[in-house]
């Protein structure tokens, strides 16, 4: 079922789990993520980077709000680090419910006006904004961050950015990287529990990927509710496929896409029990779930033309 991206957020915050958000690009990331959902009764969402639209386009976000319509666990589609305006628009233009605006690479003023200009936006088609301060290294999608350009997130000025700019959820900066960890992760974990302290917005860690389980578990008792998943999906992707080529045992397109479904879904299902959130779904099924999720759908029918009708 299409879900709001809020209600995930805030559901997993209350009984102390994460939101596994995890990167797609085509047909078979949605299938994996969906199925792996499915078959751990888990939330999940499903998340579109901008670099992924250039292929994809709106096409790629239809097949996400369907493939969420049609999931028999909650499931919220998001649009990952949007740094324009005009992927921001598209994507609420075509339906999403939630994005995130990424000004992180920009002077923290600026950061702050992008934001906020960008919240007022979405506030105004009905649909949520993760923003993010500080400046995470690494690479992904084809971006990268040199660690000498990596700049951890202040407490005190996450407090005014959450004010000022409205925002919904904030993407923190803890020593967290995009990419491949080159050497055994170091979070600074006083640092984001000065964050949560006095932050009163979901937090979200981006960067999961080769995370031990012992960062994930304590980095949820500190707030955390959404992590983000790219790199090792995409390598599980890419190994599959390689493997079967060099081993000759793909002998057909379909053949090569079932593989690769199945390596992503294994990846996706190791990340959604190391976030708690297997046999989570029920909660999502609430009364008050129920409840925030119907204003998300009105809120959007009235601002861009949702169909309600194709909702379960």
């Amino acid at each position: 079922m299409l879900s709001s991206t809020r209600e995930l957020l805030e559901t997993a915050s209350r009984n102390s789990y994460a939101i596994g958000a995890f990167n797609v690009y085509n047909l078979e990331g949605v299938k994996a993520v969906v199925g792996a959902a499915e078959a751990n009764q888990s939330p999940a969402m499903l998340q579109i980077h901008p670099s992924a639209l250039e292929f994809g386009g709106v096409g790629l976000i239809a097949l996400c709000l369907e493939a969420a319509r049609a999931a028999k666990v909650p499931i919220a589609v998001h649009l990952d680090h949007s740094t324009k305006a005009e992927d921001i628009q598209v994507a609420l233009e075509a339906g999403m419910t939630s994005v995130m605006a990424d000004g992180s690479h920009l002077p923290y003023e600026q950061n702050l006006a992008f934001t906020k200009a960008m919240t007022e936006l979405a506030h105004r088609k009905g649909a949520i904004v993760e923003a993010e301060i500080g400046r995470i290294s690494g690479t992904e999608d084809g971006l990268t961050v040199a660690e000498k350009e990596a700049k951890m997130t202040d407490p005190d000025q996450a407090v005014e950015f959450v004010s000022a700019t409205k925002v919904d959820a904030l993407a923190v900066t803890i020593g967290n990287v995009h990419g491949e960890y080159k050497s055994e992760p170091r979070l600074d974990f006083d640092r984001l529990a000065k964050i949560r302290k006095l932050v009163h917005v979901p937090l979200v860690l981006h960067g999961a990927s080769g995370l031990p389980a012992e960062a994930i578990d304590r980095s949820i008792q500190l707030g955390v509710c959404k992590f983000n998943v790219n790199t090792e999906v995409r390598q599980a992707y890419m190994h599959s496929l390689q493997q079967g080529i060099c081993s000759r045992s793909l002998k057909d397109l379909v053949d090569s896409m079932g593989a690769a479904i199945a390596a992503m879904q294994a990846v996706i299902t190791e990340k959604l029990e190391l976030f708690g959130s297997v046999h989570k779904a029920h909660l999502h099924l609430s009364p008050y779930a129920e409840m925030l999720a119907a204003l998300t759908v009105e809120n959007h029918d009235a601002t861009v033309g949702f169909d309600r009708t194709s909702l379960p």
